[in-house]
């Protein structure tokens, strides 16, 4: 049975769904790289900060989670994991510093349990403003610790990915997270549970050539970037021009990559249609 039997016409970009999105005075204001528009903070966060032209913000993972899953029932789990300088790579310490700042988290990934119309699942989600959703070992730990968790616990995994890839400054520990988190997935699939994966913009690197493409079912936002190299250095290294839209959700989807492009405001009743289909088991 195909799940796009269960994609709902999305509404209009602005319509609230009984959210607030009256403008505030001295409210913050967004311009759309898109359509260039600019938009209250207000409205787009009525829209799960989606323009009206269909542009995905990029959103930090708490507030993904926050948005999606049924309120209140997010619990966190491994949140005392975080990087370490473990090469004494020059910078890195301060760029450790400034991610946590700019992030407000300890680690490019959030881990927890959730809940969506009631069904549970274990779930992550991979925060842009941690130096763009990179990998490095407390990232890996974290998403390893909740596949273990999730098998433990007969649970499902839903994860947003979110990654510029692996994270240079820890070198081949780094690297060696796509194996670890690769194993951890085939684990929880011997074991005849679900894994779900979102791929949003950016999805790229060492997270696409491992966990994020080893879903089950693997949905991804509009237009999101999805590829391992980047574009200029594809076309380089085969001296080829590349077509149009390469490396985007459309683009993976005609390629037999992804399973269904689906807008922000109808993740939330797809996930949960696809948890109650698989069936909870705790």
């Amino acid at each position: 049975m195909s799940i796009l039997r269960f994609l709902h016409k999305p509404h209009n970009a602005l319509e609230s769904e009984g959210r607030n999105t009256e403008p505030q005075i001295g409210e913050k204001e967004y311009t759309c790289p898109n359509c260039h528009r600019t938009i209250k903070e207000g409205i787009l966060e009525g829209n799960l900060w989606v323009c009206t032209c269909g542009h995905h913000f990029r959103i930090e993972a708490r507030k993904r989670i926050s948005m999606l899953s049924d309120e209140g029932s997010f619990k966190e789990l491994f949140s005392s994991i975080e990087s370490d300088d473990p090469l004494a790579f020059p910078g890195y310490r301060e760029k450790l510093d400034k991610a946590r700042a700019a992030s407000g988290e300890k680690e490019s990934v959030i881990t927890g349990t959730a809940r969506f119309e009631g069904m549970k699942a274990a779930v992550f989600a991979m925060s842009p403003s941690f130096m763009m959703g990179s990998m490095g070992a407390a990232t890996g730990e974290k998403i390893t610790l909740l596949f273990e968790y999730a098998m433990d616990h007969a649970l499902p995994v839903v994860g947003w990915t979110v990654s510029g890839g692996a994270r240079m400054q820890e070198g081949l520990l780094s690297l060696m997270q796509m194996a670890k988190t690769s194993g951890a997935v085939a684990r929880h699939s011997e074991k005849g549970l679900l894994y779900l994966t979102i791929l949003t913009d950016p999805t790229t690197g060492g997270v696409t050539a491992s966990f994020a493409m080893e879903g089950d079912i693997i949905l991804a936002e509009p237009e999101a970037t999805v590829g391992f190299a980047g574009r200029r250095v594809v076309e380089q290294t085969t001296m080829e021009s590349l077509p149009k839209g390469f490396q985007t959700s459309e683009f993976i989807l005609d390629h037999g990559f992804a399973d269904a492009i689906v807008p922000r405001n109808a993740e939330r009743k797809l996930i949960a249609d696809i948890l109650r289909l698989h069936g909870e088991r705790s």
